[in-house]
């Protein structure tokens, strides 16, 4: 999961921002530059930050891995020139500690949300906007910083970040439902990405981790984890299979297949939020209404 960038690159990125430095860059504009890592917290950032912040998202593309995602010399300019950078840690999104060093500032606030929620690096579970607590918290942090950056606005930011938070009562309200209606559902993954949704709605997720964090990592899980994996789908111990949509390796296809073959729905998940059409609120809400659908209609949502 740890993406290296060349010192080449952190060459270029040191002249490619030196041109134009962050004070430079947001003056005359009225407006505080910001990036997200994931597209998720860029949303969180404009939602909060309203009139007053442009976001730029790094990690946004629903179509392919992020795991993927290589950083340039463009990328480094948005960082270097932001006033504000929101990033996921556990290392995730370790490029962005990569850039930051190469694009000293320092002016510019980072919120790295493992260190927000003081989690340990050995936390093993990085994808940590599933956690129905993660983002109240974001929020406040961000709005926090804007403050600091621009203590004009501070009443603004503030009062935004408390509507963000309110906002999440309508998915809060349906996990909650599903697990007075569904506590113990039995559900497959293909990789921790939906785990922490799936604690908070009280399901169960049969998988062996080991199987779980080696797909999350690009390596072979091991023959026994892979037969047991299997099991649980062909022998129907299961009531839905959750797999990464972004990730379609023959591992997670022939699943798919498997779960199609013996009727077990299928829900697919995403690490970055899919656009357009979704907000935080809307696709955590989403992703909760397929799951819920999988469980009580045996309908599946390989899509949003």
């Amino acid at each position: 999961m740890l993406l290296a960038i060349a010192a080449t690159l952190l060459a270029t990125v040191v002249l490619a921002s030196g041109a134009a430095g962050p004070s430079q860059a947001a003056a005359g504009t009225g407006v505080i530059r910001a990036v997200g890592a994931e597209n998720q917290y860029g949303n969180v950032i404009a939602q909060v930050g309203g009139a007053y912040v442009r976001v730029t998202s790094l990690l946004k593309n629903p179509s392919t891995d992020p795991h993927d995602f290589e950083a340039s010399a463009a990328v480094a300019r948005q960082v270097g020139q932001a006033r504000l950078v929101v990033q996921n840690g556990l290392g995730y999104d370790s490029f962005m500690n990569s850039i930051e060093a190469a694009t000293p500032n320092g002016g510019r606030a980072v919120i790295d949300v493992q260190r927000l929620l003081g989690l340990p690096d050995a936390t093993p579970n990085p994808h940590l906007w599933y956690d129905p607590d993660t983002m109240p918290k974001v929020a406040a942090a961000i709005a926090a910083d804007l403050s600091r950056i621009e203590p004009r606005h501070a009443a603004y930011f503030r009062a935004r970040a408390r509507t963000f938070t309110r906002s999440l009562t309508a998915w809060r309200t349906a996990l909650g439902r599903f697990a007075s209606a569904h506590r113990g559902a039995r559900v497959a993954s293909t990789e921790p990405v939906a785990d922490y949704l799936l604690n908070a709605a009280g399901a169960d997720n049969m998988t062996p981790w080991s199987f779980q964090a080696a797909m999350m990592n690009g390596t072979d899980p091991s023959p026994q984890a892979v037969a047991a994996e299997k099991a649980l789908i062909s022998q129907r111990k299961v009531d839905a299979l959750v797999y990464n949509e972004q990730v379609t390796d023959p591992m997670t296809t022939s699943l798919i297949t498997l779960a199609n073959q013996h009727h077990v729905p299928v829900v697919g998940v995403y690490e970055t939020m899919p656009e357009p059409g979704f907000d935080y609120q809307s696709w955590m809400l989403a992703e909760t209404s397929a799951l819920r659908r999988a469980i009580t209609d045996r309908t599946s949502s390989e899509h949003l």
